[in-house]
């Protein structure tokens, strides 16, 4: 899995218990794979069809730096499947993992619509994961 996005934790994203607020990294997570998605189908007609159970490990707190990791892992006609893992930045802890994300390529009127896509695309080969 790569990690291609990283995130400062700021005082505007904790919590009561000033810790990362567990809503606004499922947002950073939700917006990391729809960019990921639109990229490997190549549009930006897709939406969140279903987030699998969230598995929260650790906290990160203010001034921690975290990762997020995606990777594709299923195609179907119409849908990409995903897996994601967020880690610390400088520990390597793990903070959460979701097991499957998945997203839909919808038409014009929110219809699902095949993408024809089979398999990872890399845009940059620097990024090509092993």
């Amino acid at each position: 899995m790569n990690f291609y996005t990283r995130k400062w934790v700021k005082p505007e994203d904790l919590n009561a218990h000033n810790t990362l607020f567990g809503g606004r990294l499922l947002s950073w997570i939700d917006e990391e794979a729809a960019i990921y998605t639109t990229i490997q189908l190549g549009t930006n007609g897709v939406v969140t069809k279903y987030i699998s159970e969230i598995n929260f490990v650790n906290s990160a707190k203010q001034g921690d730096i975290v990762e997020l990791g995606i990777k594709a892992i299923g195609f179907g006609t119409t849908s990409l499947t995903l897996t994601c893992e967020v880690r610390n930045k400088i520990s390597q802890k793990t903070i959460l993992t979701i097991d499957k994300i998945v997203f839909v390529s919808v038409d014009k009127e929110g219809k699902p619509v095949a993408h024809g896509k089979t398999e990872i695309v890399y845009t940059d080969e620097r990024l090509r994961e092993d």
